[in-house]
C-alpha cells in the first residue's frame, strides 16, 4: 500500500486504501496495457484490481476509483447488475465526489460535467482527456495535432496516412492494407 504514494496524488491516498482494506482488495500495479487501464476481477470470494504504471497520478485515480466502483457494486448488489448500468454510475458517482476536491480546478471542471453521466471509460469523453494529459510526465501527440497528409504510426507499430475529418473522427489510410479506417481525435501517433 506504500507503493501508491508514488501514483496517487497524497491527499487521496488514505481514503483509497480505506475503500480497498475495507473489502480486503488485492491492487496490482501492471506494466502498460494497450487496451485498457484498469481491471477489476472477482475470483473465488476474493476482490483483484489492477492499474496501469504509466498513469500520471490523476489519471491513476479517476482509474482505480472506476475499478473500486465495480467492486463495491459487487458487494452491494451482487453480480445481477449491468457492469456500466445505474448501481455503478451512482457508485462511481459517489465515491468521486467525495475525491472531487482533491484535483486541479481545470480537470475538475471537466471531471464534474463527466459524473453528471458517466461513461464506461473516462477516455470517451474527449475535454477530460486533454485536462488529465496536460499531467502526463511526456507529452502526446495526438492525430489531431498533425496535419493532414502526414503519414503516422500508432504505438503497435501500424503505419498510416491522415486524410479528412468526418464529423467528430479522422478518417485514415493504412499503408498495410489500404484499408479506412476512423481515429478518435485523442487517439496517440508518432510521426
Amino acid at each position: 500500500m506504500k507503493a501508491l504514494n508514488l501514483y496517487l496524488p497524497k491527499q487521496s491516498v488514505r481514503i483509497i486504501i480505506s475503500w480497498l482494506e475495507k473489502y480486503q482488495c488485492k491492487l496490482t500495479i501492471t506494466k502498460a496495457r494497450s487496451s485498457k487501464l484498469g481491471d477489476y476481477r472477482y475470483f473465488k470470494g476474493k476482490h483483484f484490481i489492477s492499474i496501469n504504471n504509466n498513469l500520471n497520478p490523476y489519471s491513476f485515480l479517476i482509474t482505480l476509483t472506476h475499478e473500486i466502483a465495480h467492486m463495491v457494486v459487487k458487494e452491494e448488489f451482487s453480480a445481477h447488475v449491468m457492469p456500466h448500468g445505474k448501481e455503478w454510475k451512482n457508485t462511481f458517482q459517489q465515491l468521486m465526489l467525495r475525491l472531487l476536491p482533491l484535483f486541479p480546478e481545470n480537470i475538475q471542471k471537466h471531471l464534474a460535467l463527466h459524473l453528471k453521466n458517466p461513461k464506461a471509460s473516462t477516455s470517451a469523453d474527449y475535454n477530460l482527456v486533454l485536462a488529465l494529459r496536460e499531467y502526463d510526465s511526456a507529452p502526446t501527440l495526438t492525430i489531431s495535432d498533425i496535419p493532414y497528409g502526414s503519414t503516422f504510426s500508432t504505438p503497435n507499430g501500424k503505419r498510416y496516412i491522415k486524410e479528412k475529418k468526418i464529423k467528430k473522427r479522422y478518417q485514415c489510410k493504412s499503408l498495410q492494407n489500404d484499408r479506412i479506417y476512423l481515429f478518435s481525435p485523442i487517439a496517440e501517433v508518432i510521426i
